[in-house]
């Protein structure tokens, strides 16, 4: 059942109607709650590419699938033993694009995923594991769009963390990027 639901809710997200270009704020909180996953970009601290820019994919969620709208924080799970949580280690600032290019719209209306109208949000910030107090929520939002998630070996010694947003860039019509803060961020529902 909570597969049948978590499946409806992600079909109403996927078809209900994305904010206007002007409400950049609305479309990044769209944006994040209808996406499963982003491209995370860390400093690596590797042998041979210490320094460089790393990009990896993580599954993320800002809350339940549906169109009531997530909280806006990505959260994710991790483990000590994935490399870009050991380039965090070392420095926790990250940046996380997520796009619409993973939702039916942009194939629906055929645009390229480099095209600005299938819109993509640029966090910066950096990754912080949760508290306790944040951590049933953090566990309710991943689980409920990543069930597999719950199965995963214990010996991983998993943990729940969020995106600590700093930084918006919005990229959803032509004309180049448009700012957005988290205080603007967060006081809009998607």
């Amino acid at each position: 059942l909570l597969l049948l639901c978590a499946a409806s809710g992600l079909l109403l997200a996927a078809v209900a109607a994305i904010p206007p270009p002007e409400e950049a704020a609305r479309m990044a909180r769209y944006v994040l709650h209808s996406c499963d996953w982003g491209a995370l970009a860390t400093l690596s601290a590797q042998e041979g590419l210490r320094g460089r820019p790393f990009a990896n994919i993580f599954s993320l969620s800002d809350g339940p699938p549906g169109p009531c709208g997530g909280s806006g924080v990505p959260y994710l799970y991790l483990t000590d033993m994935e490399i870009s949580v050991q380039d965090l280690e070392v420095n926790s600032d990250a940046s996380l694009t997520v796009s619409l290019a993973q939702t039916p719209y942009c194939r629906k209306h055929r645009y390229d995923p480099q095209n600005p109208l299938c819109a993509h949000i640029i966090f910066v910030g950096s990754i912080v594991k949760v508290n306790d107090s944040e951590a049933d929520l953090a566990k309710k939002a991943l689980f409920s769009r990543h069930p597999e998630m719950e199965s995963w070996p214990k010996d991983h010694n998993w943990f729940f963390a969020k995106f600590n947003i700093t930084n918006i860039w919005v990229l959803d019509y032509f004309g180049g990027l448009k700012i957005v803060t988290p205080e603007e961020y967060y006081s809009v529902k998607p």
